[in-house]
């Protein structure tokens, strides 16, 4: 994949074929883009696995959080990468020596290491990168618009009444 340029059909599929997403860098402070990222996805449906060394065994958002991701309980899809571009190589290795590599590592804003997305890519793994999983779902779902954002996503979906509040899914037809 291009790393300057990912077409919405890439996105829609990684999105649409992973349902285990481990967040390293995961925080329980509510002001952080990790803790509404977290959130957001674990409301559209996503298992998610925060892991934060420093909030081990805790939890956020009622999730339990792990120390690494080879402490994780099960086999993950995604790894999304909320550390600095400098981090994220470690990220990248760790997940790849994982028994069952990732499908997708997705590196978050402002978050590149190429010599990364090329060891990933190179064992299989699709890599995302300078981009955020919780934007790309609702600029595609058409979610992102019903705050005035442009998604260039142009739909005549309805959306679906659930628990309170109306939501979109990337697949609905």
């Amino acid at each position: 994949m291009n790393p300057d340029s990912y077409s919405d059909d890439e996105i829609r599929a990684i999105l649409l074929g992973v349902k285990s997403i481990a967040m390293v860098g995961a925080s329980a402070n509510p002001a952080r883009p990790s803790y509404f990222v977290l959130k957001y996805l674990s409301e559209r449906g996503f298992t998610m696995l925060p892991i934060n060394p420093g909030l081990a065994g805790g939890t956020v958002l009622g999730l339990p959080v792990y120390a690494s991701l080879a402490t994780a309980p099960q086999p993950i899809d995604m790894v999304d990468v909320f550390r600095r571009s400098e981090a994220a190589g470690a990220v990248v290795d760790e997940a790849l020596a994982l028994p069952i590599p990732p499908k997708v590592v997705w590196m978050q804003l402002g978050v590149r290491d190429d010599a990364a997305a090329a060891r990933a890519e190179a064992r299989g793994v699709k890599v995302v990168m300078n981009r955020c999983p919780k934007i790309e779902y609702a600029r595609l779902s058409g979610e992102i618009g019903w705050s005035g954002v442009n998604s260039r996503v142009i739909s005549a979906k309805k959306p679906i009444a659930g628990a309170g509040f109306q939501r979109l899914d990337l697949d609905q037809g």
